[in-house]
């Protein structure tokens, strides 16, 4: 009998970067994937419940000891593709991705008796696009630092070497599709290298940008609850600390 006929999974990718590229993509994988994007979203709402916390005209939400920070701060760091499942099964019946977060958050900690009587300050004030933004701007400051950055370091580094390895070797070089003067293999590699330092540092250089200011960018419902406090101030502390890792 002949024998069954099998294919390559990766012919039904619908991305390239899902099929033949897939491999070269697996570092920026839980970066960019969905479940990324939502341990993202994860950690703008946590830190800022932390930030609320911290505020000490808003009486109804008591500081949190360090004891609270690390039970919240754990949701984030211990963040895995099932609790991203979860929440994904809380969409279902939210039909809305970040309100589905929330209820994970309040869902998880609903039994610690310290913690719970925070849980409605849990996405307090803000719209959708507030954690949106937020995570979104986390997700491309982490891959710059942790993949795309070391990548390119990396790449530099090892045509440098092969630019001091071969700076006396002559080669032939063209101009207007025709041979012209003689340079050197480790002169050509070099100006590679030169290129790619540029292009590293203006990469460096782009700020990645935030805002967690309400609906309409008003502070509305902030200011409506908690007159008192100096939400301006309260937004751009949040935005340039909890985020500063990869946003800054």
């Amino acid at each position: 009998m002949p024998a069954t006929a099998t294919h390559d999974p990766a012919l039904l990718a619908i991305s390239p970067l899902d099929g033949r590229y897939a491999g070269k993509a697996d570092a920026l994988r839980p970066i960019f994937s969905e479940y990324g994007l939502i341990r993202a979203r994860v950690k703008v709402e946590i830190e800022w419940l932390i930030a609320l916390a911290a505020e000490p005209a808003i009486a109804e939400l008591a500081p949190f000891d360090d004891a609270q920070v690390a039970t919240l701060q754990a949701l984030v760091t211990g963040f895995s593709p099932a609790d991203a499942q979860r929440v994904k099964d809380i969409e279902r019946t939210t039909n809305h991705d970040v309100k589905a977060v929330e209820y994970f958050i309040k869902e998880r900690l609903k039994d610690d008796a310290t913690l719970a009587p925070a849980l409605e300050f849990v996405h307090f004030a803000c719209t959708s696009e507030d954690i949106n933004n937020l995570a979104y701007a986390l997700l491309i400051g982490e891959a710059r630092q942790q993949v795309l950055l070391p990548k390119l370091d990396s790449l530099i580094q090892a045509l440098r070497t092969m630019a001091h390895d071969h700076a006396a070797l002559p080669m032939l070089s063209r101009t207007h599709g025709q041979s012209a003067s003689p340079t050197t293999v480790g002169k050509e590699i070099a100006n590679v290298v030169a290129r790619l330092q540029r292009q590293g540092e203006q990469l460096c250089a782009v700020s990645i940008t935030g805002k967690i200011n309400g609906a309409v960018g008003n502070y509305n419902a902030h200011v409506a609850s908690y007159p008192g406090v100096d939400w301006p101030q309260c937004a751009q502390r949040f935005v340039e600390s909890p985020c500063e890792e990869f946003i800054s």
